[in-house]
């Protein structure tokens, strides 16, 4: 059985960033309690669980802190609305940002097409943080929507404003700016996805078009990794969605001769080394194929 690895499976820039951040803090934090984020600063639950044993809590609410005065907060690699950053300050918590960069600039984006008087639109998952993080800086509401079968939830505008969450598919974007040409006098667009989410899923996409059985290694919660799931499912091989290599089971490889691993933007090398080992340990002895590795 040959077992191929995506080139670009496991962390991205900013999610390297981001732990770089929060695991410095952790190291360095010297203020008064615990240096915390607000919701999980990656959607992977075991790089999360590795930085709560380092001493960084997550809460799910400020309210949920009884003296936060002092206190330390790093905001998520997703971002966090202006209020909630304007909230955190007025309470006296110091703030360490570990925004993606790619993030950050969604954010200017839209803020700057609000201010030039664009109705503006997020390409993306409505309660995802990163677009809660991207419409929360905004002077008027954004409408979110998905894809274009939605654009009916849009009023009638002479300006509209395009932006995107970050880790969506190309294809979404196109898509809603075609049939917007239908319906606005004019249009302006910022093409927000992240480079590296693109190549991730032109990798995966062509890797499992390749292969009999798809491994997709991610966090549950991780939007870019189900968007990785679903891209490769499309693509007619077996696909299965893991965490890690303990939920594998030795059926899903019985009479397969070709094996692609791929792994989230939040997902860390070492859980796609194990799922690599896992893979190969279901082989007979002898009869392990050659490994194609990045």
């Amino acid at each position: 059985m040959r077992i191929s690895v995506a080139p670009c499976a496991g962390f991205c820039f900013g999610v390297k960033r981001a732990l770089k951040i929060a695991f410095d803090a952790a190291h360095n934090h010297t203020g008064d309690g615990p240096i915390f984020t607000l919701g999980p600063i990656i959607h992977n639950p075991q790089v999360v669980a590795k930085l709560e044993r380092e001493g960084l809590a997550v809460i799910a609410d400020l309210g949920d802190l009884e003296d936060p005065h002092g206190r330390t907060m790093i905001v998520r690699s997703h971002g966090l609305p202006r209020d909630v950053l304007n909230d955190a300050e007025q309470r006296g918590i110091k703030l360490v940002d570990a925004t993606c960069p790619f993030v950050k600039e969604a954010q200017e984006r839209a803020e700057q097409l609000a201010n030039e008087g664009y109705a503006v639109v997020i390409v993306g998952e409505k309660d995802h943080p990163e677009v809660l993080s991207i419409a929360g800086g905004l002077s008027s509401p954004a409408v979110v929507i998905a894809g274009p079968e939605e654009l009916n939830k849009l009023p009638r505008n002479t300006k509209v404003g395009v932006v995107c969450q970050t880790t969506q598919p190309i294809g979404h974007l196109i898509a809603v700016v075609n049939r917007l040409l239908d319906q606005t006098k004019e249009i302006k667009v910022f093409n927000t996805i992240c480079r590296a989410t693109f190549e991730r899923q032109i990798n995966a996409l062509e890797l499992a078009r390749r292969v009999d059985v798809m491994l997709v290694v991610g966090g549950r919660n991780s939007a870019n990794t189900r968007r990785l799931w679903k891209l490769c499912h499309e693509a007619g091989s077996d696909v299965y969605h893991i965490e890690t290599a303990d939920e594998l089971k030795l059926e899903w490889f019985e009479g397969k001769e070709r094996v692609g691993i791929t792994g989230g933007a939040s997902t860390p090398q070492w859980i796609v080394d194990d799922v690599v080992r896992a893979v190969e340990e279901t082989q007979a002895p002898g009869n392990a194929g050659e490994e194609s590795r990045p």
